[in-house]
């Protein structure tokens, strides 16, 4: 059992930055891929960014140039920094963790709100 946690999350206005964290604990002590989602009211849940084993990464096209994926020391943390936030980036978001096996674990989930 993975659980995976999300802190960092919060209100920030136009153009600010927010760095989110995602610490996992269970079972699993390193995964094939871990990552951000986010939804926004209305819409689907998109890709933010996926850091996979092995050094590669997947950004979604709305945060490309703004948004950076890392991983920690441990292999079992995932950061997300949002440089330039934008109105249309405020979202719940979730983190990802993919295991070996391909088992797909969720974070709950944390509010990003970009306003004046």
């Amino acid at each position: 059992q993975v659980r995976l946690v999300e802190f960092g999350g919060g209100f920030v206005q136009p153009g600010g930055s927010l760095r989110l964290s995602c610490a996992a604990s269970g079972s699993a002590l390193s995964f094939y891929a871990m990552g951000w989602y986010r939804q926004a009211p209305g819409k689907q849940r998109e890709l933010v960014a996926l850091s996979i084993s092995g050094g590669n990464t997947n950004y979604g096209d709305p945060v490309k140039g703004r948004f950076t994926i890392s991983m920690g020391n441990a292999k079992n943390t995932v950061y997300l920094q949002m440089n330039s936030l934008k109105p249309e980036d405020t979202a719940v978001y979730y983190c990802k963790a993919v295991s070996w096996s391909g088992t797909a674990d969720w974070g709950q989930g944390t509010q990003v709100t970009v306003s004046s």
